[in-house]
């Protein structure tokens, strides 16, 4: 049994889509943040980092929410081809995401959302970044059904989470049609309709946004 530990965000979902695409048995634990116990003993015994997504399986800890995907994927041959080129492509892709969409959006949402301060410089820069990375994977769909190739694969799992929350900080799929196809493609999907709901999306508590607002600060110290 696989124990998942998680919150509503984007890198929470890519797991609970993950395991609902293998259709292994796993319990969820939510965790709140707001009350800090992503930093308790007990959860960075799991995370030394304290943040979510995390796994237990069968007494096995996985933190990162690529590593687990990757995990995942090798424990049950599904969604990370056996082939080296092809699977370095998706790999490859995964990473991307790890260092750039989920960043770089992360941090948009910071500024848009949460932070007291209206800084435009900020805010512009991470929309242009956002913005730039969008027009990668335009890119790359326009001449691949999906982003590790042919077949659907824990790069599309990686990334979709992200690309589904664009209107959170005010972001359009208007001027890529690529995209929000693949997009909608990946979201009618049974498996990602119910790992979107573990678990489902709460509004964000004064506390939690205090501590989205701290962490922002970090950037500019």
């Amino acid at each position: 049994m696989i124990d998942l530990y998680t919150a509503a965000t984007p890198n929470g979902y890519k797991v609970s889509i993950m395991l609902e695409e293998c259709g292994l048995p796993y319990t969820p634990h939510f965790i709140d943040m707001a009350a800090q116990q992503q930093k308790t003993p007990e959860f960075l015994a799991i995370n030394p980092n304290g943040r979510i997504p995390a796994i237990v399986d069968d007494g096995f800890p996985v933190f990162e929410s690529g590593a687990i995907l990757v995990w995942l994927a090798e424990k049950t041959g599904k969604f990370l081809p056996a082939d080296a080129k092809a699977r370095s492509t998706v790999i490859q892709w995964v990473m991307w995401q790890m260092g750039g969409l989920g960043p770089m959006m992360g941090q948009l949402n910071v500024f848009k959302r949460y932070f007291p301060e209206h800084i435009p410089a900020a805010i512009e820069r991470y929309e242009r970044e956002s913005y730039r990375l969008f027009g990668v994977m335009e890119g790359r769909l326009a001449t691949s059904e999906y982003l590790g190739g042919d077949e659907y694969s824990i790069a599309d799992i990686a990334c979709w989470p992200w690309v589904r929350a664009y209107e959170w900080p005010g972001l359009t799929l208007d001027n890529h049609p690529h995209l929000k196809a693949w997009a909608d493609k990946i979201g009618a999907r049974e498996a990602v309709q119910r790992g979107v709901q573990v678990p489902p999306r709460a509004e964000m508590t004064e506390e939690a946004k205090r501590q989205f607002i701290e962490r922002a600060r970090t950037i500019l110290a």
